[in-house]
């Protein structure tokens, strides 16, 4: 077990000393940059037509490349995050591609036999021994089952999961260490974002992930002619193999390439963005990378998806915010946008709203007089999201994944049928989400479990009071308060207390004054209890006026 934790130990170093290499080669490339001789070489290249000058964020982008598939699909994941880069950096890491040099042959056929527990032979009747494609976490092959079906497998790099894994539990070292060191930087959650990029890769590492989500998009679709999901093979899938149909098609990035095959590309964008709105709208569940390359038109018009290993989920609180957002936006309703971004957000009360609200009826102005038919909806949400985001509030994580498949759907609608519009398409589902949330089997459900909870409540409510005042009377309650203005409250509490103390002695004189008088007999008191009596009288009229006509000191 100890050899075991010192190798380990051996190939954190080594992958440690390695990434340090790499930062402080381009750390140090971007510090010449930025010095005097630098610039002056900088200037001199730009007179140089054929030299090109890297920018700060070119350095970056191939800091990441350098740094293996990990940092990547990382650097890909911040691409797709105005919250946390800005728009400069953002661009450049949109270029980050996850292409990788194919690994070796022998090796990869002898990955595939060992997971399919059977020889390649026995298996498929042809099988193409050069590699379809490679990617930083798989290598595609193609072949023929011994039952007929084309199919695709993807197997698995060797050893890549433990490279993966040691680069997330370095990364979360780094981040803990810099968050620790730079408390004034919680917001942007540096940790949090590793952990949920952590989650992501191991999920993508796992081909039965994918599987399962082909078999989920399957049964989604599986009355819509329109749409086609490649099967998948689970009798010869695993979690390093992944064995599914293939599908042969034209890409949707040729709209000549469409109409030349006969294809009607007006009705090849209405069904992916169809079958894209029933993915969000109606399961609140998507391909959350729905370019080009993963989308191949079949004949009639038939949309075939492929490349499920990146998903996104919504909730129903991320689908109302899209319905109730995509219904303003086609109303040009600035404040039920305002509304849906901060419901989204968590905040019921925001101090800065009415700023908030004016800066998207500001960007909402920029489309008066514009037709529906040309406004950009994806776009317009993006640059919501970035007001929310400028104001420090919290935008779930899906979201952002969201906008990149609506982004990309528009992107892909637009290139096939430039006269289709997103908005009056995503309305039918928007207006489905709202009657949904609004119908009386879901209002009464709601209503029931408000009932329920406050039944709840009064049920329990003798037993939690009598824990309490148990507590309370075996001193066992504590809490904690945490004040502003330390000074203020100590002011405060002395003020509290001397008026408490004047106000008990005042009382203690008047009171006592009356059984003095009371009992004068046989103790002869009557003399003294007059005097008291009047000293207790004068002192609460003087403060009875100067309560009335003296204003406090702050």
């Amino acid at each position: 077990m100890h050899i075991v934790n010192i190798y380990i130990s051996y190939l954190k170093m080594v992958r440690a000393s390695q990434i340090v290499w790499v930062l402080a080669k381009h750390s140090f490339s971007e510090l010449f940059a930025h010095s005097r001789l630098g610039k002056r070489r900088r200037r001199k290249n730009k007179e140089e037509v054929h030299k090109h000058v890297y920018t700060t964020p070119e350095r970056l982008r191939m800091t990441i490349e350098e740094l293996g598939p990990t940092f990547v699909k990382f650097g890909q994941i911040l691409a797709d995050r105005p919250d946390m880069v800005s728009e400069r950096f953002r661009v450049e890491l949109k270029k980050l591609q996850s292409r990788a040099e194919p690994f070796d042959n022998n090796t990869a056929l002898g990955l595939i036999e060992k997971e399919m527990n059977a020889p390649i032979d026995e298996v498929f009747a042809e099988f193409d021994t050069t590699p379809l494609a490679a990617a930083s976490i798989g290598q595609v092959y193609q072949g023929r089952l011994r039952s007929g079906e084309e199919v695709v497998l993807k197997i698995q790099r060797p050893f890549i999961e433990n490279k993966i894994k040691l680069d997330i539990y370095l990364m979360k070292f780094i981040a803990r260490k810099f968050a620790k060191s730079y408390p004034e930087l919680a917001a942007i959650n540096i940790v949090g974002l590793i952990d949920e990029f952590s989650e992501t890769i191991v999920k993508e590492l796992d081909y039965t992930f994918e599987a399962s989500n082909i078999l989920r998009f399957a049964m989604m679709f599986k009355d819509d002619p329109t749409v086609h999901i490649p099967a998948v093979y689970t009798k010869y899938s695993s979690k390093k193999l992944i064995v599914m149909e293939k599908v042969e098609g034209i890409t949707p990035d040729t709209p000549q390439t469409l109409r030349d095959a006969g294809l009607d590309t007006h009705q090849i964008a209405v069904n992916g963005a169809n079958a894209l709105l029933t993915m969000i709208l109606r399961h609140g569940f998507f391909h959350a990378d729905p370019h080009p390359g993963n989308i191949f038109i079949l004949p009639g018009n038939v949309v075939a998806f492929i490349d499920f290993g990146m998903v996104g989920a919504l909730t129903p609180r991320d689908m109302n915010f899209l319905a109730d957002f995509a219904i303003g936006f086609a109303r040009r309703d600035s404040d039920l946008m305002s509304r849906a971004l901060l419901v989204l957000c968590g905040k019921k009360f925001f101090e800065h709203e009415e700023e908030m609200k004016f800066e998207i009826h500001q960007l909402m102005m920029q489309y008066a007089g514009i037709p529906l038919e040309l406004m950009n909806f994806a776009g317009t949400m993006q640059k919501c999201v970035d007001v929310i985001v400028k104001y420090q509030l919290q935008i779930p994580s899906g979201i952002f994944m969201l906008i990149k498949a609506l982004a990309t759907l528009e992107k892909f609608a637009g290139t096939l049928a430039p006269d289709l519009s997103l908005t009056p398409v995503i309305l039918p589902y928007a207006k489905e989400v709202v009657k949904v949330k609004y119908s009386p089997r879901k209002v009464a459900a709601q209503l029931y479990d408000t009932l329920a909870g406050y039944m709840n409540f009064i049920r329990n409510f003798p037993n939690d009071m009598s824990e309490i005042l148990y507590k309370l009377k075996e001193g066992k309650i504590k809490h904690d308060i945490h004040l502003a203005d330390d000074d203020l409250f100590v002011r405060t509490v002395r003020q509290a207390s001397r008026r408490v103390a004047y106000t008990l002695i005042v009382l203690g004189m008047f009171v006592g004054s009356i059984l003095m008088i009371a009992f004068e007999q046989p103790y002869g008191t009557s003399r003294y209890g007059h005097f008291l009596l009047v000293v207790a009288s004068l002192l609460i009229l003087f403060q009875l006026l100067k309560w009335l006509f003296v204003p406090e000191k702050k």
